[in-house]
């Protein structure tokens, strides 16, 4: 399926009618439909009748859930239709000539009931534009008189506060953290969004089988339908088809009352920015780096005007490996959760925050971590699910260290991160330290195969805040494979960087943040009560987890991209941060999954393995390295091999190991990113509408 649009921070959109919608502004009261999650007690008489198997498929899980709904309608006097099941027990329902609140308020009473809230729609937490594509380098003749003109690059990810480096303050520090690790293509990270457009050159090979969840929590409907964007309802196809909103949308009704004017715009292109962000291939001679060298799981939950918690719960669940009633086990368990989304209310121990609770200590009992956007309330508190228990959520910062004006603040924030700032005001200037990633060009549909870049444009929010936070525990699961939330959450805070209380730049004096309230917070200077423990720093925070762990090893593959069928590839494993005593007597290699084009390696020995892949697929192998006092330590390697290249009829296959995707740039645009890449990486190169940023924002 591709893709719907992106939730602001905790996302869910608007989901399909029972019967056609009539136009919003028409709308009856009779037309209204009310679309509730509702959890039966476990003794409850009607799940005592008929039990859900996770293995059951999709037609069998409805019919349970209807059969459920029905039994309950009976009971509370509300004819009831029943979507699809989060889990055995939990379901999303519907009715018609009420509203959510009032539904829920009459299913809550019924003893059978252990749970009901509202399904709520969230979106994604970008400021949102029209995807443009940018150049490397803003001139002084593209600007008006007295703006500021500089060089557009990745400054979020250099080392900060340096000699070359003196107006920047927040960067994350990514060269040294690479120096230890350039992360580790077996950690797997959902972005949980609206889907992605794979075929970006820049993410070429980057990603694992995903899953377009929108729909999920109803059997079909035009609503849903019309908010995938996409023509079908749940599948295997996480692409994204676009998520624009047009005022035809609005009339004709077709989105639910959850969308309104305001959502009117462009595609966004979310989920394939922060993946940007995250996984970027590096050393490839393309446009920009990620973070680190993970595999991203694409998880669609957003569409048109957002998506809906049901949808988003069942994606979290999905995304590491928890079965599903109806739906295909994901083999490809994730790592980190990246979850630039949310909308408003209350992670308490009751309704939709209970629901949240639940799902998210499921996550982390799987090892897993996540990370949450705090949101762009301009100061106001941090909404749901980032103000939740047990996630990582994450503010954001201009280049200076002073909290951004758009983004919320509060107790609940984790970490603070880059999340891009203009400091140019006036029409037609370009903004100087936005958030660089890929993008697709189309403002509607996707221009396919695209290589284009957000450049100079004012793309910036919490939503890009995240997955820089994302990409550090991804690195820092790639020294210690068996990270926890909480051992994550720990490193995070215990290795920041305080926050500054002078040299904001540009607001002349700003206050220091304050509790969140009522009123608009723009520019402050942070605290560890509003921001989180401080500015993250990736270099700290991947030694610190490398030290937890005494020690690890790393695979390294050649070719490092663009493997081919046919192809040799050799796996290295390579020891980092051993003591001075331990050396690595052995290393067993293990094809974990072939997924079919690989059944057994060509050679091995103590620290290399060959294989050469019969086709186009993905596969996984795992190294598990012995030292000299019987220590064992793991990794694990995610290969793409793509289809081997023809010319002339016949197969070809090619020697260069550094390429990496396709498609053609500019010259001069390529000429400018590599240097910029060049800056970025001084020894290992390891591998929305954003409103515009004013003064003191």
């Amino acid at each position: 399926m591709k893709s719907l649009r992106p939730l602001l921070i905790a996302a869910a959109v608007a989901m399909p009618c029972l019967l056609p919608s009539a136009p919003v502004s028409a709308q009856s009261v009779a037309d209204t439909e009310a679309r509730v999650i509702v959890r039966f007690k476990p003794q409850a008489d009607s799940v005592r009748a008929k039990a859900l198997s996770v293995r059951a498929s999709r037609a069998e899980a409805h019919d349970v859930a209807q059969t459920r709904a029905t039994a309950l309608g009976l009971r509370t006097g509300q004819r009831l239709a029943a979507g699809l099941s989060l889990d055995d027990r939990t379901h999303v329902l519907f009715a018609h000539g009420l509203t959510g609140a009032q539904l829920a308020r009459r299913l809550a009473a019924d003893p059978e009931v252990e749970l009901v809230a509202v399904d709520e729609r969230r979106k994604h937490t970008l400021l949102p534009n029209d995807p443009l594509f940018g150049g490397a380098t803003v001139n002084a003749e593209t600007t008006v008189s007295g703006a500021q003109s500089r060089t557009i690059d990745q400054w979020y990810l250099k080392a900060p506060a340096t000699a070359t480096n003196t107006a920047v303050v927040s960067s994350i520090n990514a060269p040294a953290a690479w120096d230890i690790t350039p992360g580790s293509s077996g950690v797997v990270i959902a972005v949980i969004d609206t889907g992605v457009r794979m075929d970006h050159p820049d993410l070429a090979g980057q990603f694992v089988s995903g899953y377009d969840m929108i729909g999920y929590g109803t059997s079909s409907s035009a609503t849903a339908v019309a908010i995938a964007n996409d023509g079908d309802g749940p599948d295997a196809d996480p692409s994204d088809p676009g998520d624009w909103v047009s005022q035809a949308d609005i009339a004709a009704g077709t989105l639910g009352s959850g969308c309104t004017t305001a959502d009117i715009s462009n595609s966004s292109w979310h989920g394939t920015r922060v993946s940007g962000l995250i996984a970027a291939s590096t050393n490839n001679t393309l446009g920009m780096a990620g973070v680190g060298r993970f595999k991203i799981l694409p998880v669609r939950v957003l569409g048109k005007c957002g998506g809906y918690d049901s949808d988003i719960i069942v994606g979290m669940r999905w995304a590491v490996g928890i079965s599903i009633p109806g739906m295909p086990i994901n083999a490809n368990k994730a790592k980190v959760l990246n979850m630039s989304l949310g909308g408003s209310g209350t992670c308490g121990t009751t309704g939709t925050g209970k629901l949240y609770r639940d799902v998210i200590a499921e996550v982390n009992a799987t090892g897993a971590t996540i990370v949450v956007a705090a949101g762009n309330s301009e100061g106001l508190a941090v909404g749901l699910p980032g103000n939740c228990p047990n996630v990582v959520t994450v503010a954001a910062l201009r280049h200076v260290g002073t909290k951004v004006g758009f983004s919320s603040l509060g107790p609940e924030v984790t970490i603070s991160a880059p999340g891009g700032n203009c400091i140019n005001t006036g029409t037609n200037q370009p903004c100087l330290y936005p958030m660089i990633s890929v993008t697709n060009s189309g403002t509607t549909t996707p221009v396919v195969a695209d290589d284009a870049y957000t450049g100079s444009q004012s793309s910036v929010g919490t939503s890009f805040s995240a997955p820089i936070v994302s990409g550090i525990v991804g690195l820092m699961a790639s020294v210690r494979p068996g990270l926890t939330s909480a051992e994550a959450i720990s490193i995070l805070r215990s290795t920041a960087r305080a926050f500054p209380t002078t040299g904001s730049g540009s607001n002349p004096n700003p206050l220091q943040c304050a509790a969140p309230r009522s009123t608009v917070q723009d520019e402050c200077y942070c605290t560890t009560s509003t921001c989180g423990a401080g500015m993250v720093d990736a270099s700290a925070a991947v030694a610190a987890a490398l030290a937890l762990s005494g020690g690890a090893v790393t695979i390294t593959e050649s070719p490092a991209r663009g493997l081919t069928a046919g192809q040799t590839l050799t796996l290295t494993a390579n020891a980092i941060g051993l003591p001075s005593n331990r050396t690595i007597a052995s290393t067993a290699w293990t094809v974990v999954s072939g997924g079919g084009v690989v059944s057994s390696f060509a050679s091995t020995n103590t620290t290399t393995a060959t294989v050469v892949p019969s086709g186009a697929g993905t596969f996984t192998v795992r190294a598990d390295s012995t030292d000299n006092f019987g220590t064992v330590y793991t990794q694990t390697a995610i290969v793409t091999a793509a289809a081997a290249a023809t010319s002339g009829g016949s197969t070809t296959t090619p020697t260069d190991s550094s390429g990496g995707g396709g498609g053609a740039m500019s010259a001069v645009w390529l000429a400018l990113l590599a240097t910029a890449a060049l800056a970025l990486r001084p020894r290992r190169k390891p591998e929305p509408v954003a409103v515009r940023s004013v003064r003191g924002r």
